[in-house]
């Protein structure tokens, strides 16, 4: 997987090429952990006939992301003093580029890591409508095309590669209180349609590489925790 990027807090913009790291990814481990208070209710197999817990669900949950891969020579993008320079690092340097990051704090805007972006590919938009393409510029799902007046082209779904790439994401489709988020007020984030959404904010919990002999490329395993981060 070559579409894995990790966002300094200096990125904006819709460029993935600016002020990220790209990763080369083998592995993407995804892990939920949801958090219920939970305990025995006391003599119920007395009058059920078998025990039962009782459970409250208080919508807490930790998310957390394991990649696995090889850090390469690779050309890196950043805004040095206003001005944006490439550079091409060692995979050595870009190593330690990475443990400089995850060091860091928030307020070193070149360092710190605020986002990870991960891309797959997608056959359905926010609107749970097939992906495609609108002819008004700007529209990135059949709703919003046709209401600007616009003409929407579905892609082809017999092809997996023609999908539509988008940042993983916890949030779900619909706004407030419609489609997967019947039920909700307030969706924290809204489901991605392009490739430049918002991905996963956080921060990395942990980065390891091994610098071994006559070796040019380095193996490295990332764990990053989806969270609010202040600053």
């Amino acid at each position: 997987m070559t579409y894995v990027y990790l966002k300094t807090q200096a990125y904006t913009g819709t460029n993935l090429s600016l002020n990220t790291i790209p990763l080369n990814v083998t592995s993407v481990g995804i892990s939920v952990t949801k958090t219920i208070p939970s305990f025995p209710v006391p003599l119920s197999g007395v009058a059920a006939g078998e025990s039962i817990t009782a459970a409250l669900d208080l919508g807490m949950a930790t998310k957390n992301i394991s990649l696995t891969g090889t850090i390469v020579d690779t050309s890196i993008t950043k805004t040095i003093g206003g001005v944006n320079t490439t550079l091409t690092f060692t995979a050595h340097e870009v190593a330690q580029i990475i443990a400089a990051g995850v060091d860091s704090t928030g307020f070193a805007k070149n360092q710190a890591f605020s986002e990870l972006v991960i891309l797959m590919p997608s056959f359905v938009r926010s609107d749970y409508q097939i992906s495609g393409t609108c002819n008004v510029s700007g529209k990135n799902n059949k709703t919003d095309c046709l209401a600007a007046g616009g003409t929407w082209t579905e892609l082809d779904t017999t092809e997996r590669s023609n999908g539509t790439l988008i940042p993983l994401t916890f949030g779900s489709r619909g706004g407030a209180n419609t489609k997967d988020n019947k039920g909700v007020i307030a969706p924290f984030s809204v489901f991605p349609d392009t490739s430049t959404d918002t991905g996963l904010t956080g921060f990395v919990r942990s980065f390891t590489t091994n610098f071994e002999a006559e070796a040019f490329d380095l193996s490295f395993t990332l764990e990053f925790e989806v969270a609010s981060v202040i600053p």
